[in-house]
């Protein structure tokens, strides 16, 4: 946690005066205020996620295990990912899932039980721009995985599938999500939460 906290205070150039899990919370919703717009969120928070481990880590994986062995990278990945990512999104496990060509995974998924980020964060924009789209987005692009991410808007669980490509954002339904009733951005009226916003020629954005 102390480590996720200092590199998204390098990306932000400030700190929260909060503590604990609180502050990455307040943090996360200052990164969704900080840019004009949820792709230069995204792909700052995909700069933290690159931040966290050595600079060369991510480009020598993808040469030297995600290329030649992708089964047993996505079984490595999500077994780490259900290992060291409790504290931030809580109880998880490794479970099979469907991955590209239909056929089924074994190891390849962590299903998040109920996704505690999601959760206290209350806001649905903030899980697609700091958390879904820049993860899919490290593992394919860093890490040389695809993954889809499908989280759960009534329930806060969260499903990891690596090996399997991604929707187009047009088809897939957490871009047709309006934000939460709940959503303290949206009750304080503060720019964090404008719903969920499509890129430019992929339809219209559900707003909030």
């Amino acid at each position: 946690m102390a480590l996720f906290r200092r590199k998204m205070v390098d990306a932000l150039g400030a700190d929260s005066k909060l503590s604990g899990y609180d502050a990455i919370i307040d943090l996360t919703r200052k990164l969704n205020t900080k840019f004009r717009t949820a792709a230069e969120t995204q792909e700052a928070t995909r700069g933290i996620l690159n931040a966290l481990f050595p600079s060369w880590l991510p480009g020598a994986f993808k040469v030297m295990f995600s290329r030649p062995l992708p089964e047993f990278s996505c079984r490595l990945n999500a077994f780490a990912t259900a290992m060291t990512c409790q504290w931030l999104m809580g109880p998880c496990k490794v479970n099979d899932v469907e991955i590209d060509g239909g056929q089924v995974g074994t190891g390849h998924g962590v299903l998040v039980e109920r996704c505690r980020y999601l959760e206290q964060a209350g806001c649905a924009s903030v899980c697609i721009n700091s958390c879904k789209v820049p993860t899919q987005s490290f593992f394919e692009r860093d890490m040389g995985l695809p993954l889809t991410m499908t989280p759960n808007y009534d329930d806060f669980s969260c499903q990891f599938s690596f090996g399997k490509t991604p929707d187009p954002v047009e088809r897939d339904p957490a871009f047709a999500t309006p934000c939460f009733v709940q959503c303290p951005s949206k009750r304080a009226r503060t720019p964090a939460c404008g719903g969920i916003e499509l890129p430019a020629g992929t339809g219209a954005a559900a707003s909030s």
